[in-house]
């Protein structure tokens, strides 16, 4: 059961990225999208409404609630940090790392798996070239 959702989008180099946070009883997870050219509210809505539920979720980011202060000065000062802070939520952010982390572990053992096969099979072409070499062929 989803708890909280929201959507972010902001623009990244050359293109609009849309980040979709679900926060659940697991914890937080994102989702990130590249519309590419800038989306007006009426595309997000279809988007949102049409094609949301298909994403690839990142793995869960555990979540901590935190009180809000009272006082005003505090506020100002958290609002001012909040606004000169580069990029988007961390925990957001952090949950695409650990998915891009997944993806790349999966991709660095299946180059490892494929480069020492390709290693195994030049050693038995050049095991076989000794051998007929030694035959005199």
């Amino acid at each position: 059961m989803i708890s909280e959702g929201r959507l972010i989008v902001f623009f990244e180099e050359q293109f609009w990225v849309g980040i979709f946070e679900r926060n659940d009883e697991e914890g937080l997870r994102a989702a990130k999208v590249t519309f590419g050219a800038e989306p007006n509210e009426a595309m997000l809505y279809e988007f949102v409404t049409q094609r949301a539920t298909g994403l690839n979720f990142s793995p869960a980011v555990k979540t901590c609630v935190k009180e809000v202060a009272d006082n005003p000065k505090r506020r100002i000062k958290n609002a001012k940090k909040a606004l000169s802070a580069v990029g988007i939520g961390t925990k957001s952010q952090q949950a695409l790392k650990a998915q891009r982390d997944v993806m790349n572990a999966e991709r660095k053992a299946q180059n490892k798996i494929n480069k020492e096969t390709l290693i195994q099979q030049k050693f038995e072409q050049k095991q076989h070239k000794k051998k007929e070499k030694h035959k005199g062929r």
